[in-house]
């Protein structure tokens, strides 16, 4: 079952000549309802100003807009806060350039509903209420100066600063939630219990609505009157990934196959890759093209999120239409019977591929690859996409000279993941993962580091490490004890790149891919060694107490050979 709401909204001027609100609400349906959710949104523009009611609407306007055509992988703070940051600068920009909109802004209450949460974004003195069981609860604050005389003076505003601050919050909904969005019109005038009364004497949605700006007007209100109700009456058995599980779950993993053998009008051709999980075969597609055929092992069919995470893999690489990554051949789905995916083909061989038939890779093969690792590991964390598994194995090297990024099966991104313990590599996972730490950029960058090193000296900087070990970190080896023929400024990359705090590494891909272009031209300075005190306390004070009682013993030898 997926989310049902229903909503409704009244804007009236009540006493005054001219309307300053504006609110508006988009409710997609299928795939857009999961990933992005019900936007609301309300808004009062800065009385006093000929801009309050162009502020107040194009703020709104454009965040229904442009909220729908942020990623889907972004988290739903992140892709308001982006589209409101944009319209600040607009409106205060506009409000600059012509003297008759000078000082125009606005309130502005937003609330998206998604999957079985409600996200809150919210500037200015309108509010949002939710009713719940019976109890009425404000889920904003308002920006107002703290004084008596001036409390419907705002502090903050779209619009009124050059940068401004909003406030995110979020909850879990349940089944009969209603949620008022409303203006210091109607909340002013009425008061908490008047709010509760009416939010509950009328279960239609538009009625209550009705009925909030038509009690305020009747108490007395001075000002522009506006409320939108939303009430939710279903919501969606299942989380995204449980949906993906469910989807898998409907289709069988085919049989291993061989050479020859055909599936839905695909001919295999070839095994290309055979892992614990995944099988993937080059095919001949019926058009006489090319294309990689990717599946679980069979003996992984009643592995639920294994089936869910192939999903999740081909759910994420559709969003990518970019050189650095293979791309997804869509198919009908009358045409997919069992669980697989299609992807482009393209010949060549993985970096472990490379360095398995005795490849010898130089510096400057080492930077560019570094250099292409970087820029498409970019793209996936500004769409909030942590891939978790870089290393030799999932780095293509294709004939038309360009890298590419493979397998997301274990990403993370905003929707969630299908969780399979501390994924990726051993050697490869940052050290505060192995300590429960979330996975970020940051460990990605780890990764990439280590690779390079790898790439470079067939070592790993803090030795190899084993499944199921529980490693202690001291300092990376430098590369250079291995290789000396490795620049002093390509070596102070990378041991940034894998310094055991994440402090002291890279921030961003944009921060490691310049420091890599500069190169020689702007070398990092190289980064000192960790005293043993701060790298390891609990060893440091062992040798102290160990060296104390050998120096104790040989006074008591020597007071005794007396």
């Amino acid at each position: 079952m997926s989310l049902q709401i229903s909503a409704g909204y009244v804007s009236l001027p009540g006493p005054r000549e001219r309307n300053e609100d504006f609110c508006g609400l988009v409710t997609p349906s299928g795939s857009e309802l999961a990933t992005k959710g019900v936007l609301a949104a309300l808004a009062d523009g800065v009385s006093g100003g000929v801009g309050g009611r162009e502020a107040a609407e194009s703020t709104v306007r454009g965040l229904l807009a442009d909220y729908y055509a942020t990623p889907d992988t972004w988290t739903v703070p992140h892709a308001l806060d982006r589209v409101l940051q944009a319209v600040n600068q607009w409106l205060f920009g506009r409000s600059g350039a012509n003297r008759e909109l000078a000082g125009m802004a606005t309130t502005l209450s937003a609330l998206v509903v998604r999957g079985r949460h409600y996200y809150v974004a919210h500037v200015g003195d309108s509010r949002i209420y939710l009713m719940r069981n019976g109890r009425l609860q404000q889920l904003t604050t308002d920006h107002v100066w703290d004084h008596p005389e001036m409390h419907h003076v705002l502090t903050r505003a779209i619009g009124l600063d050059a940068a401004t601050v909003i406030d995110y919050a979020d909850g879990t909904l349940e089944k009969g939630d209603v949620f008022m969005l409303v203006s210091d019109g109607v909340w002013e005038p009425l008061g908490d219990l008047e709010l509760a009364r009416c939010a509950v004497q009328d279960s239609d949605a538009k009625a209550a609505a009705n009925a909030l700006v038509g009690a305020a007007i009747a108490a007395g209100g001075n000002d522009n009157a506006s409320a939108l109700v939303l009430r939710v009456h279903e919501l969606p058995h299942n989380a995204w990934h449980h949906t993906l599980a469910e989807q898998a779950h409907s289709l069988p993993v085919p049989p291993r196959l061989r050479p020859g053998q055909g599936l839905d009008g695909f001919v295999v051709l070839e095994l290309l890759h055979d892992s614990r999980a995944t099988l993937l075969y080059k095919v001949l597609r019926p058009d006489g093209s090319l294309g990689v055929l990717k599946t679980l092992q069979p003996t992984l069919a009643d592995d639920r999120k294994q089936c869910a995470a192939l999903l999740a893999d081909e759910w994420l690489a559709r969003r990518f239409i970019l050189h650095y990554f293979p791309q997804i051949v869509p198919l009908a789905a009358e045409q997919r019977s069992f669980l697989y995916y299609l992807m482009s083909f393209h010949d060549g061989a993985t970096v472990r591929e490379h360095l398995a038939v005795g490849r010898h890779f130089t510096v400057a093969e080492a930077v560019t690859l570094g250099i292409r690792v970087l820029k498409g590991l970019a793209t996936l964390h500004r769409m909030d996409i942590v891939h978790r598994d870089i290393k030799p194995d999932n780095l293509h090297l294709g004939t038309d000279g360009k890298l590419r990024i493979l397998d997301l099966g274990v990403a993370q991104s905003a929707l969630g993941q299908i969780e399979q313990g501390v994924p990726g590599t051993p050697s490869f996972i940052a050290p505060e993962l192995f300590a429960g730490g979330a996975a970020t950029a940051q460990s990605d960058l780890f990764a990439t580091g280590v690779t390079l090193y790898h790439l470079l000296t067939r070592k790993y900087p803090y030795g190899e490490i084993e499944p199921f070990q529980h490693p202690r970190f001291g300092d990376p080896l430098p590369p250079t004890r291995y290789r000396p023929d490795i620049p002093g400024w390509l070596e102070s990359i990378l041991l940034k790149a894998v310094a055991r705090d994440p402090k002291l590494r890279f921030e961003t891909s944009e921060e490691f891919l310049l420091a890599l272009e500069r190169g020689e031209r702007r070398p990092l300075v190289m980064p000192l060694r960790t005293p043993l005190a701060a790298r390891d306390a609990a060893r440091l004070w062992q040798s102290i107490a160990t060296v104390a009682v050998v120096i104790n013993l040989l006074l008591l030898y020597v007071i005794l050979a007396k």
